[in-house]
């Protein structure tokens, strides 16, 4: 079995809008779309996954798109901020492709010697660029961000049963952060844990992480790792068919809900690799139903993102139906 995590396989969060979403992440970041789905237990939603062009663990995140869903805020126990790294001239260009959205003075900072740039989505989760001196092609994560009361309970199980190890802690203002990361070089291997001073309150909602899931390269590795956890006093609950992974959950130390999901069998399960995410995949059981839940599921009308009514520390955002005159969603950038 694998002796440590490798790192992560994807990260799934909670958004408003689903055009606003894909307009974003697709048009803006430039994230591939690689699946069309819908929710598992609720098949009247979207279930939207983007990667790089293969769907790689490590690539992967996937958003719930609740479109009635009340503004979510992050706060202790929750997953705070996902990360991709990016090279250095990719990095540059970012920034400077980026910058032009938006007027933020704020957003650039250095963190454990690397440069990072911090960004609010369509619903206002925080996501961040990392500079790397690795190759990295924006596509994978370098990390997530982990929001703690008590970081010791959460650093013991990524070290001593997940094999992650500490590289340093480091103050900024109110808040301290903890880095761990897993031995190798897989997408996604670095875990901060971060403290904060100032009592704060989370709330689920649009615009937080549901769940963070680490990688088991093989279906054997992840029976392995729900006996380990077990034995650590770790309960998981039993393995779940997602169609293009099994999936364990349970919840760490500190209230986060980690998962731990397959390789195999991968994205191009149900549709041809050079077509993913063309068209809306169904699982098997909701397949007699495709009519209905397309009728149900707003379209994924193609709409341009820009900044408006732009200020010295934020810009103004919306999603617009090409050609249209008013603006489909409204959010901060």
């Amino acid at each position: 079995m694998d002796q440590h995590i490798p790192g992560l396989h994807h990260v799934t969060a909670i958004c408003g809008s689903p055009m606003a979403n894909v307009s974003f992440y697709r048009d803006v970041l430039g994230q591939h779309l690689i699946k069309k789905t819908v929710n598992f237990d609720d098949p009247g939603t979207y279930h939207l996954y983007y990667g790089d062009a293969a769907g790689n663990p490590g690539t992967i995140l996937t958003f719930f798109p609740f479109v009635n869903a009340g503004p979510g805020r992050a706060g202790p126990g929750m997953a705070s901020a996902f990360a991709y790294g990016l090279g250095k001239a990719q990095f540059a260009d970012a920034v400077a492709r980026l910058g032009a959205l938006s007027e933020k003075t704020d957003m650039l900072e250095t963190r454990f010697g690397a440069r990072v740039l911090s960004l609010r989505d369509p619903d206002g989760a925080t996501l961040e660029l990392v500079e790397s001196d690795r190759p990295a092609d924006g596509h994978g994560f370098h990390s997530v961000t982990l929001w703690q009361r008590d970081p010791d309970r959460t650093a013991r199980l990524l070290t001593d049963v997940f094999g992650y190890v500490a590289q340093g802690e480091e103050r900024s203002g109110p808040v301290t952060r903890l880095r761990l990361r897993a031995p190798g070089e897989a997408r996604g291997n670095v875990i901060d844990l971060v403290r904060h001073d100032q009592p704060a309150l989370g709330r689920s909602g649009a615009g937080t992480i549901h769940h963070v899931a680490f990688r088991a390269t093989t279906q054997e590795a992840q029976l392995a790792w729900k006996d380990r956890l077990g034995s650590a006093g770790h309960p998981t609950t039993d393995v779940i068919d997602r169609q293009y992974f099994n999936a364990i959950y349970f919840r760490e130390p500190g209230g986060v809900l980690f998962e731990i999901a397959t390789d195999p069998p991968g994205f191009a399960v149900d549709e041809p690799a050079d077509a993913l995410g063309k068209r809306l995949m169904l699982p098997p059981q909701y397949e007699p139903m495709r009519a209905r839940i397309e009728a149900a599921l707003p379209p994924l009308t193609a709409c341009r993102w820009r900044v408006w009514d732009q200020g010295p520390a934020q810009g103004r955002g919306s999603c617009w139906r090409m050609g249209g005159e008013e603006p489909l969603t409204t959010f901060w950038a």
